[in-house]
């Protein structure tokens, strides 16, 4: 289990990236929601002490994490938002040096790295230099350096963004595996990422946790509450004076819009509803969704 209390962070200038996140994440696969800026990226450095909040705990399991960051950094995967590599390097040289740093030598270190070339589905491409990858391959590689040693705490940071669906697919059937065993956080703006994988999931904005909770409590506790249509573009701005609008798209020349009602607004149907209109509606309550286009 970890556990985080009342980490609060602010930086030079007052910015206040972090307000008193309380947050319990058990084994298992967790999904991190929230739009850029909202402090999940200061959030997953702080967890991977990589910098100290002002303020708070954060314990992994008995060890105490903020005043043995080593002991951490020992049993911790993280795989952040970008990455270097070393240019003209193979993918094998490169997973046998970070292994190396994580103290594996020998055998079960040419073990260790192959599993994870296999595992990662870049066996092939394993002599290639990493700098030459294609984004998902570069992705899968961190994730495979992220894994070395058998961590027991793995934090991906918006892992999938420019990823094409086929990658993104592959990436998260990996995470769902890795998850079976390890607290596995996934930090994203992308609601697709974290829908049917994260059975439990957070929502943050503006540096504070809004909801959290179990994925299908939540989506369940939105039925007979969305509402859809597809109506012109002048329509959809005069009902989101009305209610809450929680998605648009166009839709052959109209706009297709769903909505957060107690009751059914004239000519609208209802909807099942879903992760994305939990994210959403969670925004819209703080006041951070943005006007129709």
């Amino acid at each position: 289990m970890l556990r985080l209390s009342s980490i609060t962070r602010t930086y030079p200038g007052g910015i206040t990236a972090l307000r008193d996140i309380t947050l319990d994440v058990p084994r298992g696969l967790f999904g991190l929601l929230g739009p850029n800026g909202a402090g999940k990226s200061t959030l997953m450095r702080t967890i991977a002490t990589l910098q100290r909040p002002d303020a708070g705990t954060i314990t992994f399991g008995d060890l105490d994490v903020l005043r043995d960051r080593t002991a951490l950094r020992q049993v911790l995967g993280y795989l952040p938002q970008e990455f270097g590599t070393y240019p003209r390097t193979s993918a094998e040289r490169m997973l046998r040096h970070f292994a190396a740093l994580k103290g594996l030598r020998g055998p079960q270190q040419r073990q260790a790295v192959d599993q994870l070339l296999v595992k990662t589905n870049l066996w092939e491409a394993r002599h290639r230099s990493v700098d030459t990858f294609s984004g998902g391959m570069k992705q899968r590689y961190g994730i495979a350096q992220a894994l070395l040693g058998n961590p027991r705490l793995l934090i991906v940071d918006e892992p999938t963004a420019g990823l094409d669906p086929a990658e993104r697919r592959r990436f998260q059937n990996l995470l769902a595996e890795v998850g079976e065993d390890v607290v596995v956080i996934l930090s994203t703006h992308i609601v697709e990422d974290v829908a049917g994988l994260c059975p439990l999931v957070a929502i943050m904005g503006e540096g504070r946790i809004l909801r959290h909770g179990e994925a299908d409590a939540l989506v369940a506790a939105l039925s007979g509450r969305v509402w859809t249509a597809v109506i012109p573009r002048d329509d959809a701005r005069q009902l989101q004076t009305q209610v809450p609008v929680l998605a648009s798209r166009w839709k052959n020349g109209r706009m297709e819009v769903r909505v957060l009602a107690d009751t059914p607004p004239a000519g609208m149907t209802p909807v099942a509803p879903t992760l994305e209109d939990v994210y959403f509606s969670t925004l819209h309550g703080h006041g951070l969704t943005a006007p129709l286009d």
